[in-house]
């Protein structure tokens, strides 16, 4: 009898979920802190907005470099290992066969019940069964260099423009505070999200973004101000 209902799990939007949070997180943290720490330093206001404009162009090439680079390494990794199993199973089909009846022994089937599994497994597709069983390599949670790279730029670019639609409205007299009032209130949101999309605790997760985004801001409004009085 075919089941009467689909069932999705959050494991589903690991990739995306991941690269979209760090992104947008970095977007608001960075360029917050960025305009803080000019702004503390006295510059003018346009110096601010050129300031952050220029981190978010910045921000948002680097955040797309360097997840590209990440996870292509990883799936270099992972296309290395697929390689060498498909190797494996050219040379002893027998072994390898038994091998994959040993994962499901330990995962708590009888040994008579494993090595049925494993060859009607393996009799399917031979390289899937053992790419997910023994690799742990599955379509969910595999690599998309690509996919990560366009992601995190994007996110990083609209968590950036938060803060500076913030430095374009504000005036120039409170400039700090409201940037630093205003960016701890989107990195709560984001926080909240993050965590209610990956069916994490709510509380936990808009803790854990604005304890962060206060440090990295109040430690460049200091050096900020520090070097805007000494300059």
């Amino acid at each position: 009898m075919p089941l009467s209902h689909s069932e999705r799990h959050r494991t589903q939007h690991i990739g995306w979920l991941r690269a979209a949070v760090l992104g947008a997180n970095d977007g608001i943290v960075s360029t917050a802190s960025l305009v803080v720490g000019v702004a503390a330093s006295h510059a003018t206001h346009t110096a601010v907005l050129v300031a952050g404009v220029a981190g978010l162009v910045a921000g948002a090439m680097s955040m797309a470099a360097g997840e590209y680079v990440s996870v292509s390494s990883q799936s270099d990794t992972e296309r290395a290992d697929i390689e060498r199993e498909r190797t494996e199973l050219a040379g002893d089909e027998n072994y390898e066969k038994k091998e994959l009846a040993a994962i499901y022994v330990k995962r708590g089937l009888e040994l008579s019940l494993a090595n049925q599994v494993a060859d009607q497994l393996m009799a399917k597709d031979a390289l899937g069964a053992h790419t997910r069983d023994e690799l742990g390599i599955s379509e969910t949670i595999s690599a998309r260099p690509v996919q990560a790279a366009i992601t995190s730029a994007i996110t990083f670019a609209v968590g950036a423009a938060l803060p500076l639609s913030v430095v374009v409205i504000a005036p120039a007299t409170s400039l700090g505070l409201l940037i630093a009032g205003t960016s701890l209130f989107f990195l709560a949101v984001l926080g909240a999200l993050a965590a209610y999309t990956g069916g994490a605790p709510i509380l936990k997760g808009i803790f854990r973004v604005t304890l962060w985004g206060s440090l990295a801001m109040a430690i460049t409004a200091g050096i900020g101000a520090l070097l805007g009085t000494t300059v």
